[in-house]
Order: structure tokens, then C-alpha cells, then sequence
């Protein structure tokens, strides 16, 4: 549905670097990255709001590259909605029919069809300043659905909302998506909001794709030092896998040995997500013993973070560990404990760069 090919854009000193990215027709993609990774841009330039360089983008099968935006059947919504402030919610949802001369009982069709879909009937005599953010989001929402598009852009929809509100708007975005059958291509910097809502995500970061896949392949397989910290990895090493009798892979930093299940040698870097790391205190039972990543170290610092809690473990090197705010309370744990830590093989994965 979405084709980006070699992608080239420059804006100042800032530059996307020859793009390449395919997003399936029915598809809830989310683009993650963090800010100044190049996110807006690119959705710019795929509805045709912001001038390319080079390369092409293909949308349903056609190169839209040289076509005005009201031709590529693509519509944008941004994170501050937009929306025209002198006009009704109806006036702001029926802007593109009529801008695009519809015959009034088309424009009435497609207002009562992106009306009940997202249920702002009550709305409509309304304008957007007496309205919550997440009413105004559903009015930006209508006003890009009512064009009937192929490909929905979201440039950080959710982004301005509070929390609560932002659950029910990411719900709403699932179903409607679900409904409508429509290409969704998300951006945003949050990588929980891309667990919960992306069938697939790409990771971009100065101007580059860093890498492409499912949710979980992204977060517990990074291909890179980037990726893996900014999806809050925590624990990235730079050291080295060596071969060991039977095949597996030892990863060895700042004297450490770590077994793995990767397949992999020589100088490379290794992730553990921290919720993957169990830790108890050094005094109390041992965990099973399953022959190895079984180490002791010393709490250096200690995270509260809502309904989590991240400790720091020093062996060397330092791991952080993610325990939930009742598994910290009972634990007791505090900076100076020696603690014992234990990683499945399984759970440590090495990669290049």
C-alpha cells in the first residue's frame, strides 16, 4: 500500500537519507523514533506537504511522487489537531468535501458516516475551543476519514492528550482501524504506544530506517546499539563472544562471562532487557541452579518509576533489573545489598555495530 523508494529529503541542516520502506495494505504501522529522528518529514513528504529531494512514493499501486497532496487519497492529522477554530466541529468535518465541490448529499453521507464511526453527533454545533483533547482529536480524526483516504497519517496523535485519555484515543484508533480496513501509518516517540497499537514497527533515528519488524522482534532482537537503547533495553555492552565445548556462545565484559543463545563470535555488543534479569537477596534461597548466568552484585541505585521499580545491580558491569512496585516492596531491597541475579541464556541477545 505504502512504498517508500530511496527516499531523499533535505531541509537545512537536517537530511533523510535515502528511505526505503514498505508499509502492507491494511496495515497499523508505527514509525518510532525520537525527536529530530526524521518522523514528520516523512509523513510530509508521503502526503505531499513537504518537497523531496530524490526517490519515489507509491501509494495503492501508484507513484504519487509528482501529484498534488488532494490527489494521493492520503490524509494527516497532527498531534494539535489542526482544526479551524471560527468554524463548527460539522464545518471542520465537511472542509475537504466541500473544498472538493462533493454535491451536498455526498457531503452528507460522508459526514454521518464519520459521525457514527466516531460518535461526535453530539458535537457538531460545537467549536474546538470548548472542546477536550481528546473530542478534538476525534473531530481531526473525522475530518481526515471523511475523504474517504486509502492511508491514514498520524503524526503523534496522542501525544498531547493525558494519560487517561490518551488509553481511550489509542482504543478508539484500534477499532476505527479495524473498521475502516484503512493503511494507518503512526509516528510517535512512545515505544509502549507501538507495543499496544503497531503490527509492525520501523525504529528511525537522524534521518535513517534503523530497522524494521514486529514489535517483539524489534525490543528482544535490536540490531543495533540505537535501537536497543532507545527501546529502553537499559543493559547494552560493548565486549566480545568467544565459542565454548558444545557450541554456545560466551559473552565476556569488564571480566564477566555471560552464556547466551546466540551464534555469534568475536567483537559485538550484547542486550538484556531488564524485566528479563530475576533478583534476590544474596542471603536468601539461591535460585535453581541451572548452570550458569547465575552472579551476585551489589544494589547501586534504586528508580522508583509508578507502578515499577528499576534497581541497579553492580557486578561489574552494572545491570538494571525491573521488578513491579509489590515484588520491590516485599523484597525489601536497598542501595548496598548484595543481591544475586540470574539471566536465561535465552533472554541475552548479541549483535554487530
Amino acid at each position: 500500500m505504502i512504498e517508500i523508494r530511496n527516499l531523499s529529503v533535505v531541509l537545512g541542516a537536517f537530511a533523510l537519507h535515502g528511505v526505503n520502506l514498505a508499509v502492507q495494505t491494511g496495515e497499523y504501522f508505527i514509525m518510532l523514533g525520537p525527536t529530530g529522528a526524521g518522523k514528520t518529514v516523512l509523513l510530509e513528504s508521503i502526503a505531499g506537504v513537504q518537497p523531496i529531494l530524490s526517490g519515489e512514493i507509491w501509494l495503492g499501486g501508484r507513484n504519487v511522487t509528482q501529484l498534488e497532496p488532494e490527489q494521493r487519497r492520503a490524509s494527516i492529522v497532527y498531534q494539535d489537531h489542526m482544526l479551524f477554530p471560527h468554524y463548527t466541529v460539522r464545518e471542520n468535518v465537511t472542509f475537504g468535501p466541500r473544498m472538493r465541490r462533493q454535491a451536498p448529499a455526498q457531503v452528507a453521507a460522508a459526514l454521518e458516516r464519520a459521525v457514527a464511526l466516531l460518535g461526535i453527533e453530539r458535537l457538531l454545533h460545537r467549536r474546538p475551543d470548548t472542546l477536550s483533547g481528546g473530542e478534538r482529536q476525534k473531530v481531526a480524526l473525522a475530518r481526515a476519514i471523511v475523504t474517504d483516504p486509502e492511508v491514514l497519517l498520524l503524526d503523534e496523535p496522542l501525544g498531547a492528550l493525558d494519560p487517561q485519555t490518551r488509553e481511550g484515543v489509542q482504543q478508539e484508533l484500534i477499532r476505527l482501524q479495524a473498521e475502516l480496513g484503512i493503511t494507518v501509518l503512526h509516528v510517535t516517540h512512545d515505544f509502549e504506544e507501538a507495543v499496544i497499537m503497531g503490527d509492525r514497527i520501523a525504529v528511525i533515528g537522524d534521518g535513517a530506517i534503523r530497522q524494521v519488524g514486529a514489535p517483539d522482534e524489534v525490543f528482544r532482537h535490536p540490531n543495533s546499539e540505537f535501537v536497543a537503547r532507545f527501546t529502553m533495553t537499559s543493559n547494552v555492552f560493548a565486549g566480545a563472544a568467544v565459542k565454548e565445548d558444545g557450541g554456545r556462545a560466551v559473552f565476556i565484559v569488564d571480566g564477566v562471562r555471560i552464556v547466551t543463545g546466540a551464534d555469534l563470535e568475536g567483537p559485538c555488543h550484547a542486550s538484556i532487557r531488564p524485566e528479563d534479569i530475576l533478583i534476590a537477596d544474596a542471603a536468601a534461597a539461591a535460585f535453581p541452579d541451572d548452570g550458569c548466568n547465575r552472579f551476585t552484585g551489589v544494589i547501586t541505585q534504586i528508580v522508583q518509576k509508578g507502578s515499577v521499580v528499576l534497581v541497579t545491580a553492580a557486578l561489574p558491569p552494572p545491570l538494571v533489573c525491573l521488578l513491579t512496585r509489590r515484588a520491590y516492596g516485599e523484597m525489601g531491597l536497598r542501595v548496598g545489598q548484595a543481591v544475586r541475579l540470574t539471566v536465561a541464556p535465552s533472554a541475552v541477545h548479541l549483535f554487530r555495530g
